[in-house]
């Protein structure tokens, strides 16, 4: 589900679990692991975050999220915060690269890299949880607030709208646009520049700039996310439904 590609210490990562790059209890868990290994690992100098195929991620696997009993949903609540706090304070440079949708907990991923290229073309970004009933864990939440405007963070929150890759650059979700085939390179080069800056200064610089944001998200690591006990609703599997019927090819 996580593919791994390495060349002059900048590594790769890729999201691959067809069709969409949906996010479940085990690929949440195997991108914070691998994140981990890659951070203890001294000849990782970056990391370039992509999708494979048509999607970066559509968020949470809809078909099988909203099936969790308590338990599951207790484990998947906390791997997802475990993995936006793992994204967020990487000690390395995180670039992502957007190669098509990112839907809601996949945009949340992209939202916590720290520097996000887009490719122009015709898929989908959107902050849609709400859409399908599906409130945000404490980390995901708390690094929506901290990196969009707030007005921005409102409309793509409380509209649950899709939006084209222009839009997303003029209301800051993504820093810049490249054509598709520039997409990787791009992000090679920047992840690239980066790295030439001091290994541990970045990252102690970084955590500097992202404390309180890491430090809500670690009191719910540590303790206990208010959503554990009450996530999924009567409303998420017939709204998960509705989503999934409207989005299928035909």
């Amino acid at each position: 589900m996580i593919e791994s590609e390495v060349r002059d210490g900048i590594v790769v990562l890729r999201f691959d679990r067809p069709p969409a790059n949906a996010i479940e209890l085990e690929s949440a868990t195997a991108l914070e692991t691998t994140l981990a290994r890659l951070e203890a690992d001294g000849d990782v100098r970056a990391v370039v975050l992509t999708g494979r195929g048509a999607f970066f991620s559509a968020g949470l696997d809809l078909k099988l999220v909203p099936t969790y009993g308590p338990d599951q949903q207790r484990a998947m609540i906390a791997a997802i915060n475990r993995m936006v706090a793992r994204i967020y304070g990487l000690t390395l440079p995180v670039v992502v690269a957007v190669n098509g949708h990112a839907i809601a907990g996949g945009l949340v991923v992209a939202l916590a890299g720290d520097y996000r290229v887009g490719s122009h073309g015709t898929y989908r970004l959107g902050l849609t949880e709400t859409r399908v009933a599906i409130p945000y864990p404490a980390g995901p939440m708390a690094v929506v607030q901290a990196e969009l405007a707030p007005a921005v963070a409102r409309r793509w929150v409380l509209l649950a709208r899709n939006a084209g890759p222009e839009d997303a650059l003029a209301d800051g979700v993504l820093d810049e646009l490249q054509p598709p085939d520039a997409l990787l390179p791009r992000a090679r080069a920047i992840a690239e520049e980066l790295a030439q800056l001091p290994r541990a200064a970045y990252g102690r610089i970084k955590r500097q700039l992202r404390g309180p944001t890491l430090a809500r998200i670690d009191a719910v690591i540590d303790g206990e996310d208010p959503l554990v006990r009450a996530w999924i609703s009567a409303e998420t599997a017939p709204a998960a439904a509705d989503v999934l019927a409207r989005t299928r090819p035909s």
